[in-house]
């Protein structure tokens, strides 16, 4: 027995619980990062419940997941919502990406293999096709992978594991920044950056990157630009 999730995808109903808590616990956070589900929007378990076709435990744990990784928020015991990100989510949220993944940019250009940029050109060629496309989620989606592969390339694995927490948090912030060719450009530099060997240059890209998106971010949910330091820079 299965239901239909919005995207068409099936949602079992049968099976361990883990297994159906990590479905509708995907598809909500999904639902979230694309802007189906807004900053606001109230999640009611007997209602979500229905939606999957699942009991209220998984989804109770699902929300509960979502609480944790700062995607919902418990507004009263009995109301909870989507988040809505304030300045200071927003800020703490790009200092930390400003300070990993300009590190990991560096380590990238010192340890890329022939391989692993081959792949990172491959994402960018993607996205050029999603961006012509305007197709939001997918230029998300790759964008990720593409910050994945960054990661990937600097050869840390508690580097991974130091992100991947807030990872969706900053899934959520990506898409949020909708100045699409801007961002392609960005992402284009940074790969020369990488590929040419240079970690110096590639910090420099990786931090001129972060900081570009931050004030995109910054205009776009608080319509307004950011000048001053700090905060993602």
């Amino acid at each position: 027995m299965s239901s239909l999730a919005p995207d068409g995808a099936k949602i079992e109903t049968l099976g361990p619980l883990g297994a159906v808590r990590e479905r509708v616990l995907g598809t909500l956070r999904q639902d979230i990062i694309a802007g189906r589900l807004r900053p606001g929007d109230r999640l009611v378990e007997r209602e979500l419940a229905d939606r999957f076709g699942v009991s209220r435990v998984p989804v109770r744990e699902a929300i509960r997941a979502l609480v944790a990784e700062g995607f919902v928020l418990f507004e009263t015991p009995r109301r909870t919502v989507v988040r809505r990100l304030t300045r200071a989510d927003v800020a703490e949220l790009f200092e930390l990406r400003e300070a990993l993944e300009v590190y990991a940019a560096g380590l990238a250009a010192t340890r890329a293999t022939p391989e692993s940029l081959t792949e990172l050109s491959a994402l960018l060629d993607q996205a050029a096709a999603a961006t012509r496309a305007g197709d939001a989620e997918a230029i998300t989606d790759i964008n990720t992978r593409f910050h994945d592969r960054v990661l990937a390339m600097a050869g840390n694995s508690l580097l991974i594991s130091v992100m991947e927490p807030v990872d969706g948090r900053l899934r959520w912030l990506t898409r949020q920044n909708t100045e699409w060719p801007q961002l392609l450009t960005e992402h284009r530099e940074l790969y020369e950056a990488i590929a040419s060997g240079d970690p110096d240059r590639a910090r420099s890209h990786a931090l001129t990157h972060v900081q570009t998106n931050y004030r995109s971010t910054v205009r776009h949910l608080f319509e307004e630009d950011e000048t001053g330091g700090g905060g993602g820079g």
